[in-house]
């Protein structure tokens, strides 16, 4: 598995963005944010607002959740279409922040 900064870099071409548009994103200039890049040891504040400028989320995955949610990433989005929904029991249903891996991996119970 790739580390958190080389998972950022990627994530930052992908969007086909430029070191210099992280000014724009979250207010850290070219400088900074090349040097968190390469060897930084960012706090947990700024790697929420890099995520937030790379239009990405900070989620810690359970270690046995961990291969179904690669699996998952890994998978076609048309695949990710044509999954079963959810039976609809929302007043039965915890909320997504009390339990986000909720129904993810389909093992609710």
């Amino acid at each position: 598995m790739t580390s958190l900064l080389q998972q950022i870099k990627q994530r930052r071409l992908t969007l086909g963005l430029k070191q210099n548009d992280m000014l724009l994103r979250v207010g850290i200039s070219r400088q900074q944010y090349q040097r968190l890049e390469s060897r930084g040891n960012p706090r947990l504040d700024t790697l929420e607002l890099i995520a937030k400028g790379l239009s990405s989320e900070l989620l810690l995955i359970p270690k046995d959740k961990l291969s179904a949610v690669l699996a998952l990433l890994e998978e076609k989005p048309s695949a990710l279409d044509q999954r079963p929904s959810a039976p609809d029991h929302e007043e039965t249903k915890k909320s997504l922040s009390d339990d986000p891996w909720q129904d993810l991996l389909g093992d609710d119970q």
